[in-house]
Protein backbone atom coordinates (compact mmCIF):
# COMPACT_ATOMS: atom_id res chain seq x y z
CA UNK A 1 0.00 0.00 0.00
CA UNK A 2 1.24 3.55 -1.22
CA UNK A 3 1.05 6.45 0.91
CA UNK A 4 -0.65 9.27 -1.28
CA UNK A 5 2.57 12.23 -2.16
CA UNK A 6 4.98 9.92 -0.65
CA UNK A 7 8.68 10.78 -2.03
CA UNK A 8 9.88 8.39 -4.58
CA UNK A 9 13.04 10.02 -5.69
CA UNK A 10 15.40 9.71 -2.63
CA UNK A 11 18.30 10.55 -3.65
CA UNK A 12 17.70 13.98 -4.90
CA UNK A 13 18.94 17.35 -2.35
CA UNK A 14 17.10 20.59 -1.60
CA UNK A 15 19.68 22.71 0.11
CA UNK A 16 17.73 25.93 1.44
CA UNK A 17 19.62 29.05 1.13
CA UNK A 18 22.51 28.08 -1.67
CA UNK A 19 22.97 30.57 -4.47
CA UNK A 20 22.84 29.45 -7.93
CA UNK A 21 25.80 30.19 -10.02
CA UNK A 22 25.64 33.70 -11.62
CA UNK A 23 27.18 33.73 -15.11
CA UNK A 24 30.21 34.67 -15.74
CA UNK A 25 30.62 38.30 -17.56
CA UNK A 26 34.20 38.62 -19.50
CA UNK A 27 35.13 41.77 -21.71
CA UNK A 28 38.54 39.71 -22.54
CA UNK A 29 38.83 39.02 -26.12
CA UNK A 30 41.01 35.39 -25.33
CA UNK A 31 38.22 34.61 -22.79
CA UNK A 32 36.09 35.42 -25.07
CA UNK A 33 37.33 32.99 -27.89
CA UNK A 34 38.17 30.52 -25.16
CA UNK A 35 34.47 29.89 -24.39
CA UNK A 36 33.80 29.62 -28.32
CA UNK A 37 36.10 26.52 -28.93
CA UNK A 38 34.59 24.83 -25.84
CA UNK A 39 31.05 25.48 -26.68
CA UNK A 40 29.66 26.94 -24.41
CA UNK A 41 26.55 29.23 -24.58
CA UNK A 42 27.58 32.98 -25.32
CA UNK A 43 25.35 35.37 -24.57
CA UNK A 44 25.77 39.66 -25.38
CA UNK A 45 23.80 42.26 -23.44
CA UNK A 46 23.91 46.02 -23.71
CA UNK A 47 22.93 47.46 -20.94
CA UNK A 48 20.05 49.99 -21.23
CA UNK A 49 19.69 52.21 -17.82
CA UNK A 50 19.53 55.69 -17.48
CA UNK A 51 23.33 56.02 -16.52
CA UNK A 52 26.13 53.95 -17.30
CA UNK A 53 29.35 53.00 -14.91
CA UNK A 54 32.46 52.78 -16.25
CA UNK A 55 34.22 52.21 -12.67
CA UNK A 56 36.05 54.24 -10.25
CA UNK A 57 32.91 56.66 -10.06
CA UNK A 58 32.59 57.94 -13.19
CA UNK A 59 29.29 58.23 -14.92
CA UNK A 60 28.23 58.57 -18.40
CA UNK A 61 24.95 59.54 -19.09
CA UNK A 62 22.69 56.86 -21.21
CA UNK A 63 19.18 57.40 -22.68
CA UNK A 64 17.85 60.28 -22.40
CA UNK A 65 14.03 59.74 -21.78
CA UNK A 66 12.89 63.17 -21.62
CA UNK A 67 14.22 63.76 -24.98
CA UNK A 68 12.88 61.14 -26.45
CA UNK A 69 9.07 61.89 -24.41
CA UNK A 70 9.72 65.38 -26.29
CA UNK A 71 10.50 64.03 -29.54
CA UNK A 72 7.02 61.49 -29.39
CA UNK A 73 5.08 64.54 -28.29
CA UNK A 74 5.83 66.54 -31.44
CA UNK A 75 4.24 65.75 -34.33
CA UNK A 76 5.83 67.80 -37.03
CA UNK A 77 9.44 66.97 -38.20
CA UNK A 78 12.24 69.59 -37.55
CA UNK A 79 14.53 70.49 -40.39
CA UNK A 80 18.25 69.93 -39.61
CA UNK A 81 20.04 73.17 -38.00
CA UNK A 82 21.58 75.82 -41.26
CA UNK A 83 24.19 78.35 -40.80
CA UNK A 84 22.78 81.76 -39.96
CA UNK A 85 22.04 84.46 -42.63
CA UNK A 86 24.86 86.68 -40.36
CA UNK A 87 27.73 83.94 -40.89
CA UNK A 88 27.09 83.85 -44.64
CA UNK A 89 27.54 87.33 -45.27
CA UNK A 90 30.75 87.81 -42.79
CA UNK A 91 32.05 84.85 -44.93
CA UNK A 92 31.39 86.29 -48.13
CA UNK A 93 32.62 89.98 -46.74
CA UNK A 94 35.80 88.52 -44.95
CA UNK A 95 36.84 87.07 -47.99
CA UNK A 96 36.36 90.17 -50.26
CA UNK A 97 38.43 92.31 -47.59
CA UNK A 98 41.51 89.70 -47.37
CA UNK A 99 44.54 90.90 -46.85
CA UNK A 100 47.60 88.86 -48.05
CA UNK A 101 50.73 88.50 -45.68
CA UNK A 102 51.98 91.81 -46.67
CA UNK A 103 48.80 93.64 -46.16
CA UNK A 104 47.81 94.23 -49.40
CA UNK A 105 44.14 93.55 -50.21
CA UNK A 106 43.48 90.46 -52.08
CA UNK A 107 40.15 89.44 -52.33
CA UNK A 108 39.84 85.93 -52.12
CA UNK A 109 37.59 83.52 -54.45
CA UNK A 110 35.39 80.79 -53.39
CA UNK A 111 37.87 78.58 -54.96
CA UNK A 112 40.71 79.55 -53.26
CA UNK A 113 39.28 79.75 -49.64
CA UNK A 114 38.13 76.21 -50.86
CA UNK A 115 42.09 75.10 -51.42
CA UNK A 116 43.01 76.85 -48.43
CA UNK A 117 41.15 74.65 -46.20
CA UNK A 118 41.15 70.78 -48.47
CA UNK A 119 37.32 71.20 -49.00
CA UNK A 120 35.90 71.56 -52.44
CA UNK A 121 34.24 74.93 -53.80
CA UNK A 122 30.41 74.10 -53.15
CA UNK A 123 30.96 73.68 -49.34
CA UNK A 124 31.68 77.21 -48.94
CA UNK A 125 28.73 78.25 -51.52
CA UNK A 126 26.27 76.18 -49.19
CA UNK A 127 27.58 78.37 -46.58
CA UNK A 128 27.62 81.28 -47.97
CA UNK A 129 24.29 80.19 -49.24
CA UNK A 130 23.07 78.80 -45.68
CA UNK A 131 22.32 75.97 -46.38
CA UNK A 132 25.41 74.26 -45.07
CA UNK A 133 25.08 72.36 -41.52
CA UNK A 134 27.52 74.25 -38.78
CA UNK A 135 30.44 72.21 -38.90
CA UNK A 136 32.84 73.47 -36.13
CA UNK A 137 36.07 72.01 -36.97
CA UNK A 138 35.30 73.49 -40.59
CA UNK A 139 34.32 76.86 -38.97
CA UNK A 140 37.49 77.04 -37.40
CA UNK A 141 39.57 75.89 -40.55
CA UNK A 142 37.78 79.28 -42.19
CA UNK A 143 38.71 81.28 -38.68
CA UNK A 144 42.49 80.79 -39.07
CA UNK A 145 42.44 81.69 -43.07
CA UNK A 146 40.19 84.49 -43.00
CA UNK A 147 41.70 85.68 -39.73
CA UNK A 148 37.56 86.67 -38.58
CA UNK A 149 35.85 85.22 -35.71
CA UNK A 150 33.12 83.16 -37.56
CA UNK A 151 31.62 81.33 -34.11
CA UNK A 152 30.01 82.24 -30.61
CA UNK A 153 29.04 85.65 -30.09
CA UNK A 154 31.59 88.37 -32.32
CA UNK A 155 31.05 87.21 -35.20
CA UNK A 156 32.85 89.23 -37.87
CA UNK A 157 35.30 90.45 -35.13
CA UNK A 158 38.88 90.22 -36.25
CA UNK A 159 40.71 87.21 -34.85
CA UNK A 160 43.37 88.53 -32.21
CA UNK A 161 47.08 87.32 -32.93
CA UNK A 162 48.68 84.54 -31.03
CA UNK A 163 48.58 85.23 -27.18
CA UNK A 164 51.05 86.53 -25.68
CA UNK A 165 53.37 84.88 -22.35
Amino acid sequence: MALAGSITDWDSKTVIGSKARAPTVTKDGAALNAARRSGAAIDTDKKTSSILSTGAGNKIPGVDHAKIAKLDRENEVAPPPTVSLELGKVLQQARQNFKDADGNPKPMSQGDLAKAINQKQTVIQEYENMRAKPDPALLGKMERVLKVKLRGSGIGQPLGGPKKK
